[in-house]
């Protein structure tokens, strides 16, 4: 994994919005409607080839697919693991249903539910009802072709590929199948292992999307700090197994808060989880750090010690707002932590994806994320400057 060593790179954390003709496909797709295989296959190629460019263009430095054959970054592994059914109850109606937030927030939340797009494929609705294991290898194969073929004539100083944890998929998938939380945990974590050795095989970084590890907090009002610190730690437990015969460096872990354009009051503190964040065998960790809930958790580094060799990506530009940052605003976050940590020790990033679920209406248009990027690299430049003068 490739250090700032005489400058600050640039990265993002990986989704961003498909092309409209895209997400017609996807629809009918998930729908279970007829849809063109060929054409299907042919325009996530083209997605994909366009998306590299643009973030390369924009001056991203290490970048990767923009996860534009995935439905979501929740519900793109239910095509890729088998043990799974349709669950036979009504749905929730989203994701923050019964959290902190919609308590404390209930005519925000409604509102805001009213005027969001439907998600290409509903996060919610399936249960385990048999063994897990992966079945995605077509997939996985044809995404590391795409992106590979892509890649040719691009600059890129690093690729890599998103994956989600055992968390994230335990999180919208009930077990009733294995005996235990920690069984039905180290079942996916086998599973996934298969995807996350293609990935690395293929010559590219992986990825870990965990944002489930920080928001279970705000999902569940009926536990406290304490409570929510021991179910993290057996996550980290299950997430270092999947991991165990893979090199550190080749690994990033990336978690958040999720898409929430909301007030945040019930978010967790950063000081609350920074330690076993830290537990994790990654060589780079990802979290938010631009937003107003976030941005003073720099100073959590002044005590909590990085430890050797490995490099903070914290987000200086946000998914929550359409503002674009000032890339002197970006430049004086860069410095902070390059303050606290090393220069070297620094990538620049976003707080989460851009489009994490297919959508029609993205949260973020996506002309104001290529100016957000353009923003990153003019901010990550300036701060170089200042920092190696």
């Amino acid at each position: 994994m490739k250090r700032s060593t005489d400058r600050i790179l640039t990265t993002h954390t990986g989704s961003l919005a498909r092309p409209p003709g895209l997400l017609e496909m996807m629809t009918a797709k998930e729908a279970g409607q007829p849809y063109d295989r060929d054409a299907y296959a042919s325009t996530v190629r083209s997605a994909v080839s366009d998306i590299v460019r643009r973030q390369a263009e924009t001056g991203v430095d290490i970048l990767c697919d923009g996860e534009q054959s995935k439905p979501g970054f929740f519900t793109y592994v239910s095509e890729r693991l088998t043990g799974f059914e349709p669950l036979d109850a009504p749905q929730r109606a989203g994701p923050w249903e019964g959290s902190r937030e919609v308590q404390s927030f209930p005519e925000y939340y409604e509102l805001y539910a009213r005027g969001r797009s439907p998600n290409v494929s509903a996060p919610f609705g399936m249960v385990c009802t048999g063994p897990v294991t992966y079945r995605g290898q077509e997939q996985i194969k044809t995404d590391l072709d795409n992106l590979k073929a892509a890649l040719q004539g691009v600059v890129a100083e690093e690729v890599f590929v998103p994956s989600s944890s055992a968390t994230n998929v335990e999180a919208q998938r009930r077990n009733d199948y294995y005996p235990s939380d920690e069984a039905y945990l180290h079942a996916i974590a086998d599973a996934m292992r298969e995807e996350y050795h293609a990935i690395l095989d293929a010559g590219f970084l992986l990825q870990i999307d965990d944002p489930r590890l920080v928001t279970y907090y705000v999902s569940r009002p009926d536990l406290t700090i304490a409570e929510c610190r021991k179910w993290a730690e057996l996550r980290v437990e299950v997430l270092n197994y999947a991991l165990r015969d893979i090199p550190p460096e080749r690994v990033r872990f990336h978690t958040c808060y999720g898409i929430n354009i909301g007030p945040r009051v019930h978010d967790m503190e950063l000081k609350d989880i920074v330690d076993i964040l830290l537990r994790i065998n990654a060589g780079a960790y990802s979290f938010e750090a631009a937003n107003p809930r976030h941005e003073h958790e720099w100073k959590v580094w002044q005590t909590a010690k990085l430890p050797e060799g490995k490099i903070l990506i914290p987000g200086v530009i946000s998914h929550t707002t359409n503002l674009v940052e000032h890339p002197e605003a970006i430049a004086e976050r860069l410095v902070r932590y390059a303050g606290v940590v090393g220069r070297e020790n620094v990538i620049a990033g976003s707080d989460c994806g851009f489009s994490s679920q297919a959508t029609t209406e993205p949260e973020i248009h996506p002309t104001v994320v290529w100016a957000k990027f353009q923003a990153m690299a003019e901010g990550a430049a300036l701060a170089s400057k200042e920092l190696w003068g």
